[in-house]
């Protein structure tokens, strides 16, 4: 049985128990210690989950941790990312990745000069809903992808989120917040992107939180909040993407994609599970079933497997291949939403300077593999 990597994470927000849950899921890796500014939530998650509390001084020179897993802020990507490869430990980063492509092309030169890994969230891509479609495509049951629509709206997170200022903050808002999800799944199914042109606006200056402690304050807005862009991929098909935090209601599926001989319905990439159906020319194609582990529901009435990549990277580590979430997936699809902002402003088209492969795929098998 090959060895568990050693992981310590920095960051212990909300999503820091996810990946602390189903390390005992994976067979690939171990959370051993955490660390966080605020020590004492640390030490809560810590005790929570039976790890080490530490400083993240004392986290980075940690000899029984290979792999940091970097759940800040994602202003603070760039920085910490940096701080934990020139520790000498691989880094495996939540979205976005970074906020600019200099931080990238910085933090992926650093990484090839000492031989570490760069991984990144979202892995929701490698779900079995979205993996099916993407088996779906590479059969050429659709035919060739021409076109296809997303939308992710809402009215954001202040009725909810205790601290909701930095979603409306130059680094978030619905493209860099949401988007990656959507952004990377379209990826993993067709291909790069070309080119993109946008419009954007941010409708309100300010938002009143409505949640405690904080209900009635009211937070500045400094990032657009409605983006409508068109994304023409390499391949030739052309999708259009609608984000907002604008939107009370809609009736919008969250991605078709429409092929020479029929449609793919998918799901909400920002779950590995979900309801994904295809026609023929007019007809529902009925789908067999399909015994792909990461669309077992796990998570209330979700399948939520937020570790698989990082288990993924960890694995490709030790058998020495490319693993599937990885930086140039990752740079391209930061590339793109920064383009999207940039083309929001201007109006004008803006050509993509980054590539990279899709993702192998994620069977049923290799799945299995990242099991305990």
């Amino acid at each position: 049985m090959t060895q568990r990597t050693g992981v310590g994470i920095i960051g212990c927000g909300n999503i820091s128990a996810a990946y602390m849950r189903m390390a005992d899921f994976f067979s690939t890796y171990s959370v051993v210690a955490c660390a966080d500014l605020n020590l004492d939530a640390a030490k809560a998650r810590a005790e929570e989950f039976n790890l080490r509390a530490q400083t993240i001084d004392d986290l980075l020179a940690a000899d029984d941790i290979q792999v940091i897993v970097n759940l800040t802020i994602p202003a603070a990507h760039f920085e910490v990312s940096k701080r934990i490869l020139e520790a000498g430990k691989s880094v495996y980063s939540e979205k976005p990745y970074v906020l600019t492509l200099e931080e990238g092309a910085e933090l992926r030169d650093l990484a090839q000069n000492k031989g570490l890994r760069i991984g990144s969230a979202p892995d929701t891509f490698l779900g079995q809903s979205h993996q099916r479609a993407r088996a779906i495509i590479d059969a050429g049951e659709v035919g060739k992808v021409l076109s296809g629509t997303c939308y992710v709206m809402g009215h954001g997170m202040e009725d909810w989120h205790p601290n909701p200022d930095f979603f409306y903050q130059e680094g978030a808002g619905p493209v860099l917040d949401i988007g990656p999800y959507y952004v990377t799944n379209l990826i993993q199914l067709l291909g790069p992107v070309e080119k993109v042109v946008a419009l954007s606006s941010t409708p309100f200056a300010e938002r009143t939180i409505g949640s405690e402690p904080r209900r009635g304050e009211k937070i500045p807005v400094t990032t657009p909040t409605t983006i409508n862009a068109l994304l023409q991929f390499k391949s030739g098909a052309q999708i259009t993407l609608g984000t907002s935090w604008d939107v009370w209601a809609h009736n919008h599926p969250n991605t078709e994609l429409y092929g020479e001989t029929g449609t793919l319905f998918v799901p909400d990439p920002n779950f590995f599970g979900g309801e994904l159906k295809v026609t023929n020319k007019s007809d529902e194609v009925e789908l067999p079933a399909d015994d792909h582990p990461f669309g077992v529901v796990n998570d209330g009435d979700h399948a939520n497997y937020r570790g698989a990549g990082l288990a993924d990277m960890c694995q490709a580590m030790n058998e020495g291949r490319e693993h599937r979430c990885n930086d140039a997936l990752a740079l391209h699809a930061v590339e793109v939403m920064t383009a999207i902002l940039k083309s929001g402003e201007s109006g004008q088209f803006e050509t993509l300077t980054t590539t990279c492969e899709r993702p192998d795929p994620m069977d049923a098998n290799a799945a299995r593999g990242l099991i305990a």
